[in-house]
């Protein structure tokens, strides 16, 4: 659905997106992430034919984001991370008025609000004037704009900006709802909120792609994977209990540690999930066993991991030559 191919945009002297190549098949809800200044509102924009890259292509169903824009649109609902609003207008007005802008008629641009208002929970608002809404109403609103011509796409930009925990949940299950029938590509700085809405997750460092694929792919690629962590209680021998644990079949690892309040934590890795075997070991020494969980990398380590790792690898003030297809370009 959409195709984008060695996109680079530079900035002056400045390379922002720097020769990425990735694809979005339909129906995938695909997060990205990157800390502030890797690129991912840059290539958002060029996405959506708001920018126009400096060498490369972007294909959306087939069309060329620079060649047939109109028909891009068309088929895109973008959510930019300010929502350009007139704050004079009343919601419904702001709607109806976008509608007109997206080629629908009058009768159907007011049927697609009601439509669009109801799905975003702002259906008792149409009458209020944008400009008395909360910074929430008003990212919902422009969360109606993006649904308002049904498109194939959904770009979205913090889409969850200002909005309450309760609101989160409800933006989430939209998303969700709308991934059976549309591609959908959304950043945010919220990581649980990528982990519990987007299986396949594309992390941008410095205007590189540092890693592409689901989490699962991406947890294997951090290494070790998931492990076990067992807390006793205190009177517990630090060292025996590390011995003891390591002599198990199947554990490759321990770490153990002293905490604050003289209990013990140890993180057991080896094949498999080994809670078994540890909860029978802590019952033949007679540990008191505080906690026995099964962990795993979450995607905040994950992502700390890859962009600290890529950081090494290009450190700031490092600035990758331009390949030459961005020469002369806009």
């Amino acid at each position: 659905m959409i195709d984008v191919q060695h996109l680079s945009r530079r900035f002056g002297p400045h390379l922002a997106v720097d020769d990425i190549s990735f694809r979005l098949e339909r129906g995938e809800v695909v997060g990205f992430l990157g800390p502030n200044g890797a690129g991912k509102t840059t290539t958002m924009r060029m996405l959506t034919g708001f920018l126009p890259p400096s060498g490369g292509t972007v294909r959306v169903d087939g069309f060329d984001v620079l060649k047939d824009s109109l028909a891009v649109r068309a088929r895109i609902g973008y959510l930019p991370e300010s929502v350009p609003l007139y704050r004079e207008l009343r919601v419904q007005e702001m709607l109806w008025f976008q509608g007109r802008l997206r080629g629908l008629s009058r009768a159907e641009a007011r049927r697609r609000t009601g439509v669009v208002l109801e799905r975003v929970g702002l259906a008792e608002r149409a009458r209020s004037l944008i400009g008395c809404l909360s910074k929430g109403q008003r990212q919902r609103v422009g969360l109606a704009v993006a649904l308002l011509p049904e498109p194939e796409v959904l770009v979205l930009d913090e889409p969850t900006s200002g909005l309450d925990p309760l609101q989160r949940l409800e933006v989430r299950a939209l998303i969700r709802e709308l991934s059976k029938e549309r591609t959908v590509l959304l950043s945010s700085h919220i990581l649980p909120e990528i982990e519990a809405t987007c299986p396949r997750v594309i992390i941008l460092q410095r205007g590189h792609i540092a890693a592409d694929g689901t989490q699962t792919e991406l947890v294997a690629r951090l290494g070790g994977g998931g492990f076990v962590r067992l807390e006793l209680a205190r009177p517990v021998e630090l060292e025996r209990a590390r011995t003891d644990l390591a002599a198990l079949s199947g554990v490759h690892s321990v770490e153990a540690q002293l905490l604050a309040d003289g209990n013990a934590a140890c993180e057991v890795r080896g094949e498999g999930d080994l809670r078994g075997a540890l909860g029978a070991l802590a019952h033949a020494r007679g540990w008191t066993v505080r906690e026995l969980s099964w962990q795993r990398p979450t995607l905040e380590k994950l992502f700390t991991h890859i962009a600290f790792e890529l950081e090494h690898e290009h450190p700031a003030g490092s600035v990758r030559a331009a390949p030459p297809s961005a020469e002369g370009a806009a």
